[in-house]
């Protein structure tokens, strides 16, 4: 009785080694090599041998008579038995794997590394890296390393993507030279420029170039660039035609980048050029012409020269001492007022001051010495017929607003888009002193025109109309009350 359990738990530990023994050699067999399977077979061996030992001391326990008639008597434990026997049927596992690592001989140079291996697990390296990744890195970086190509990758194709199709390599090659070259052929001129430019371009840039809002200025800032705010468009900056080119097709408009056919850039540019007073309202452009057309701030760009000027005159050892001969003093800060002390200030302010104060009693003793029957100096501008009604000239200050962004008027005004309108009134067109005009508006001149309410109304109304070929673009004042506020406000600049 005392020896049984023993010998029960013999068998019940033989029976549990053998069973995880062949689970695990077969998931090691999917993993391992050749040299495994021997391991495989011993052990399974061993287990058996255990096995059939520890049956035959079961069945030569002749002492223990009574207890094997009561285990007789307990089929419940036969079946321990049987299953023990039955249990090396997991062996088929093992020899299916061994036949499948022999007809795998590619795979051989393999083991080695997995004998290498460490504890990650089988055909892995630390870091969960597979065997085969590393084996096909090592074996590339090994051909690379004998052709020498490491770091450059010479030589080395991936396989991927496909040469560029010439449609699609010129689609982006579309940038122009400021000799035009790349330029597509096509023309546009501009009246056509300015009805595609008001269309998609004057939102933000304005009809006339003048911008909307915070939007880049396109036209004027003439001789603006040595002031303290310089205006920096397309007539004042700019060096290159083919840039204003090349932006407008590459970016424009905002939103909707490239839209535009090559005429419809052609039209633009030429439009630019015309409220830049460049070329003269009949002007076309396009690419056999284009070279022709100079910006005037050309000149004013010129190739990095830093490498040879600034760079090696600031990189020698400076001068430290006697670096001339003489030193002279020609002006003092005090003297160039640049800092000028309280007690000058002050003297300034006052000498500023007086003027005002000895004017004020003349002005008013002229205005009481006049005659009363005397007309003020206003009425002069009612000789040309137009009226001097101090609301009406108020009202006019406001219909001239959407005109400021070509012409000036009153103190300090200069040439812009449009020529200043100081004493327009009873002037003759086309005469403002500095400024290019059109052919039509020259001629309208010469041909003994003045500028009085019955031409400027007719003018403000339709320029165009009124005078074909002028070069301004205005479309013209919809209400009598807006053109006659307009003169009265004109007339009073003189």
């Amino acid at each position: 009785m005392s020896k049984f359990p023993n010998q029960l738990a013999i068998v019940a530990v033989a029976t549990t080694a053998l069973v995880g023994l062949s689970v695990g050699l077969s998931e090691r067999a999917k993993h391992g090599s050749a040299a495994h399977d021997d391991e495989v077979h011993a052990a399974a061996d061993d287990a058996a041998m255990s096995h059939e030992a520890s049956v035959e001391e079961v069945a030569e326990a002749p002492a223990e008579e009574p207890v094997t008639e009561e285990v007789a008597e307990a089929p419940v434990e036969e079946p321990v038995t049987e299953e023990v026997a039955e249990a090396p049927a997991e062996e088929p596992v093992t020899e299916e794997v061994a036949e499948t690592t022999a007809e795998a001989p590619a795979e051989q140079p393999a083991s080695d590394d997995v004998a290498q291996a460490g504890d990650d697990g089988p055909g892995q390296f630390d870091g969960g890296t597979s065997v085969p990744a590393l084996f096909v890195g090592a074996a590339w970086a090994q051909e690379a390393a004998s052709e020498g190509v490491i770091g450059d990758l010479a030589g080395i194709s991936f396989g991927l993507g496909r040469d560029a199709l010439p449609e699609e390599v010129a689609a982006w090659d579309i940038d122009i030279r400021p000799d035009g070259v790349g330029l597509p052929a096509g023309s546009g001129d501009v009246w056509t420029g300015e009805e595609v430019f008001i269309e998609k371009c004057s939102v933000c840039h304005g009809d006339f170039g003048e911008a909307v809002g915070r939007w880049p200025v396109l036209a004027g800032g003439w001789d603006s660039l040595t002031h303290e705010d310089p205006v920096k468009t397309i007539g004042s900056y700019w060096p290159y035609l083919s840039t204003v080119w090349d932006y407008v097709y590459r970016a424009m408009p905002y939103g909707e980048a490239q839209s535009l056919t090559p005429d419809e850039v052609y039209a633009i540019t030429a439009y630019l050029l015309y409220v830049n007073n460049l070329v003269d309202d009949d002007f076309e452009l396009s690419d056999e012409n284009f070279a022709e057309v100079d910006l005037p701030n050309e000149g004013g760009f010129y190739l990095d020269d830093r490498a040879e000027g600034e760079i090696p005159a600031f990189s020698a050892e400076p001068c430290m001492e006697n670096c001339k001969d003489s030193v002279e003093i020609t002006m003092r800060a005090t003297v160039l007022d640049v800092t000028p002390d309280d007690e000058e200030a002050t003297v300034t302010e006052a000498a500023a001051e007086t003027p005002a104060t000895d004017e004020a009693p003349a002005e008013e003793t002229a205005a009481e010495d006049a005659p009363a029957d005397e007309a003020p100096a206003e009425e002069v501008a009612g000789d040309s017929g137009i009226s001097t009604d101090p609301d009406l000239i108020a009202a006019g200050e406001g219909v001239f607003r959407q005109c400021r962004a070509c012409h000036q008027v009153g103190e300090g005004a200069v040439n812009r888009v449009g020529p200043v309108l100081n004493g327009i009134v009873g002037s003759t067109p086309g005469t403002v002193e500095g400024f290019r005009y059109s052919g039509a508006m020259t001629e309208f001149g010469e041909a003994g025109n003045v500028w009085n309410a019955e031409t400027l109304a007719g003018y403000l109304a339709d320029p165009r109309g009124y005078m074909p070929g002028n070069k301004m673009s205005f479309a013209g004042l919809r209400s009598d009350e807006d053109i006659a506020a307009m003169l009265a406000y004109l007339a009073s600049f003189e």
